[in-house]
C-alpha cells in the first residue's frame, strides 16, 4: 500500500524518498518476475554446444565461436542476469528501510 509521507513530514526530502521507497517496494517484485521470464526465455533459446555424446565420452573438440544472433542473444542473457543480481540486492536493501 503506498502512503502518502506529505501531510506527516516536515523534511520534504525526506517525504519524497519515503515516497520512493513505497513506489519500489510495489514495483521489485513484478519486475523480477518479468527478468527471471526474460532470462529463462533467453537461456532456452541459445544453441547447446554439447551434444548428448559429449555427456557420455564422447569427442567434443569442435570450436565453435558465436556470431550474429548467438552472440547477442549471449550477451542479452549475461545483461539480464546482472539486471536480475541488482535488482535483488536494491529489493534486499528496501526492505530494510
Amino acid at each position: 500500500m503506498v502512503v502518502l509521507y506529505t501531510q506527516t513530514c516536515q523534511n520534504y526530502k525526506l517525504c519524497y524518498t519515503l515516497w520512493i521507497v513505497e513506489i519500489l517496494k510495489l514495483i521489485m517484485p513484478w519486475w523480477q518476475i518479468i527478468l527471471a521470464v526474460a532470462i529463462t526465455a533467453a537461456v532456452l533459446l541459445q544453441k547447446s554446444e554439447a551434444g548428448l555424446g559429449s555427456a557420455f565420452g564422447g569427442d567434443s573438440s569442435a570450436v565453435h565461436t558465436k556470431r550474429g544472433v548467438e552472440k547477442g542473444l549471449f550477451v542479452t542473457t549475461i545483461v539480464f542476469a546482472a539486471l536480475f543480481i541488482i535488482s535483488s540486492i536494491v529489493a534486499l536493501i528496501i526492505r530494510v528501510i
